[in-house]
């Protein structure tokens, strides 16, 4: 054959083609893409706590902070920061020579002034007699009678603060005021130390309370007896309840304080900032699982079953969901019970996508990478 030959058999060839080729496409355009494969469980409504989570300090109602009631330089320091002690115990000691001194001349006094006492009142006596016998005037026994009373009051003000001075005495020796661990002892034997001097404190470690600030738009959803949880370090809740609500707001920050009393035997501690969860109220609501949830622009997304005729469509769905609980949101809004919920890849799905859905995990998804 010569080359127009065969070129007018390609033509004729080409020409016999074009129109199966045609067909081929129409045929998969009325068809549609092809359908994924998804994973769908029926959305199931369940109770629920509505819960919303705050930030509590732990405060102890039975730690003391130890300051001294007079003035005076340390001598002594009887006790270690982290040491138990018990009720009465002595902890620091203070310089009491100088108070012990003012006792002694107090005592002196008092012995002078008894001394003047017995005298007046051998005086009085002797008055009284002379005054019977019509010796001396009614203003003789008078004189004696005022002496006698006056160093009597003398010897009864001193006695008084001769015991004043006494009970100062024991000021100089800071005890603990109750059973419990030592904290951190600033100070150091040698230091003069003030009325306003911090010497220490006693945790009897026991009677610790959250103290819990609830906004203003939720004081009238918490009273006494609400319940909380309040979180460890490790993650575990430790069940509480409202115990104490504050009367008024607070005029600076429109927060209402609250405290809710902490368990004997957890581990928190005084001053403590931890976690803790508010249970306004107990809810039924949809609850779904976290690998159905996507996120855009901060917003939270699912994606439900839709059906057209026999054909079944991913339809997104915008929702609205509180705190997790385990691995499962409560959802607020958009969702109702017994839509059928894709919880399979919704990243890869888009809106009116075609799918398949299945109860059963799609092919690859077992395995990671997709592997089939």
């Amino acid at each position: 054959m010569t080359v127009t030959q065969w070129s007018l058999v390609a033509l004729g060839l080409s020409l016999l083609w074009m129109p199966g080729c045609n067909q081929a496409k129409d045929a998969q355009a009325q068809q549609g893409p092809q359908a994924m494969p998804v994973k769908v469980e029926p959305v199931r409504v369940r109770k629920v706590n509505e819960t919303t989570e705050f930030v509590a300090t732990v405060r102890s109602r039975d730690a003391a902070v130890l300051q001294p009631q007079v003035e005076g330089q340390i001598t002594r320091i009887f006790v270690k920061s982290g040491q138990h002690v018990n009720e009465g115990e002595p902890l620091v000691q203070i310089d009491l020579q100088k108070q012990t001194a003012t006792v002694h001349t107090q005592e002196a006094n008092e012995r002078s002034r008894r001394a003047q006492f017995e005298l007046n009142k051998v005086q009085l006596e002797r008055i009284k007699k002379l005054y019977a016998s019509g010796v001396v005037s009614k203003q003789d026994l008078d004189t004696a009678q005022s002496a006698y009373n006056s160093s009597a009051a003398d010897v009864e003000a001193l006695r008084a603060s001769v015991n004043e001075q006494k009970q100062q005495l024991r000021y100089f020796t800071v005890e603990a005021p109750q059973s419990g661990v030592v904290g951190d002892i600033p100070v150091r034997v040698g230091d003069h130390v003030a009325t306003s001097t911090i010497l220490t404190t006693v945790d009897s470690g026991h009677g610790l309370e959250a103290y819990i600030s609830i906004p203003a738009e939720r004081a009238g959803d918490v009273h006494l007896g609400t319940g909380v949880e309040l979180m460890t370090d490790d993650g575990s809740p430790v069940a509480a309840r409202i115990t104490f609500v504050s009367p008024m707001m607070d005029a600076q920050n429109q927060l209402l304080l609250t405290k809710a009393a902490i368990p004997n035997g957890t581990k928190f501690r005084n001053n403590q900032v931890i976690h803790v969860k508010v249970t306004w109220r107990v809810i039924e609501a949809p609850v779904i699982s976290v690998l159905a949830v996507s996120r855009q622009a901060g917003e939270m997304f699912v994606f439900v079953v839709t059906k057209k005729g026999d054909k079944s469509f991913a339809s997104q769905r915008q929702i609205a969901a509180s705190d997790t609980i385990g691995n499962q949101y409560v959802v607020k809004s958009g969702l109702a019970a017994g839509e059928q919920l894709i919880v399979s890849n919704p990243g890869m799905l888009v809106d009116g996508m075609p799918v398949m859905p299945m109860t059963a995990p799609p092919p690859g998804a077992g395995a990671p990478g997709g592997e089939k």
